[in-house]
């Protein structure tokens, strides 16, 4: 049975109960948080033309965050972060930018090489980053991200 938190995004796409073994089943509060994730995922759905997003991760309990190495911080230990592609509209990069280049809110959006992490925590920096092919990130978008002008 499948638990629709919003049109198009369900319970079981970002919160898988069994990952790695893993129980992930996420507590009360947090299936509040991803209805509200979920939400804003739909915001981000619409302005890539309405196509299909496939999420990879979304919540993720601690022992799962650890198990994935996830920061130890990370938005996923609280439904507040989702790594995704869409594929009908391009690459990361041209997802992450038409995202930036929105009025979507968001705390933080990353260009992780192969896929695109954005976090809805409270904060909504609209923090904007690159994965460095070689570690960490580097504020902006592309290559050259944090790359002074």
């Amino acid at each position: 049975m499948t638990t629709w938190l919003s049109a198009h995004f369900a319970l079981e796409e970002l919160a898988g109960t069994l990952h790695r073994g893993i129980d992930n089943r996420p507590p009360p509060e947090v299936v509040a948080t991803l209805r509200e994730t979920a939400s804003r995922m739909e915001a981000v759905r619409g302005l890539l033309g309405d196509r299909v997003v496939s999420v990879s991760s979304g919540y993720r309990s601690p022992r799962l965050n650890r198990a994935v190495g996830g920061a130890r911080r990370s938005a996923h230990l609280t439904g507040h972060a989702v790594d995704f592609n869409c594929h009908g509209y391009g690459p990361p990069l041209a997802v992450c930018r038409a995202i930036a280049g929105s009025d979507v809110a968001f705390d933080q959006l990353i260009e992780e090489g192969t896929w695109v992490h954005i976090s809805f925590a409270p904060r909504m920096r609209r923090e904007v980053l690159t994965r460095r092919p070689e570690g960490g990130y580097s504020p902006g978008l592309g290559p050259n991200a944090g790359d002074p002008a």
